[in-house]
């Protein structure tokens, strides 16, 4: 799966994640099972120690109420190829 890929599928999956606020009271209760899934998806799309640690954070954020306003999907991104990228870069030189 190439990068922009990800990307597009991140900002999806962080938009379902923010689906919650739109209906008070029943929308933290889906957090139920949004939870254990976008860890998992995490997982998916990211692999190695990074993708299991990602994974457990967007778990715990998406089961906490109140912090699904954070993109964690989008971040794991930027991490992945705008900081990481930078830091593989300066090895091969």
């Amino acid at each position: 799966m190439n990068k922009h890929t990800k990307l597009v599928l991140g900002i999806v999956f962080d938009a379902i994640g923010y689906v919650s606020f739109l209906i008070p009271g029943i929308g933290e209760f889906s957090d139920i099972v949004w939870a254990p899934l976008s860890g998992w998806l995490m997982t998916r799309l990211y692999k190695g120690k990074a993708g299991k640690i990602a994974g457990v954070i967007t778990f715990i954020e998406e089961a906490l109420p109140g912090f699904d306003v954070i993109p964690s999907f989008t971040l794991m991104w930027i991490y992945t190829y705008v900081f990481s990228k930078q830091e593989t870069a300066m090895e091969i030189k």
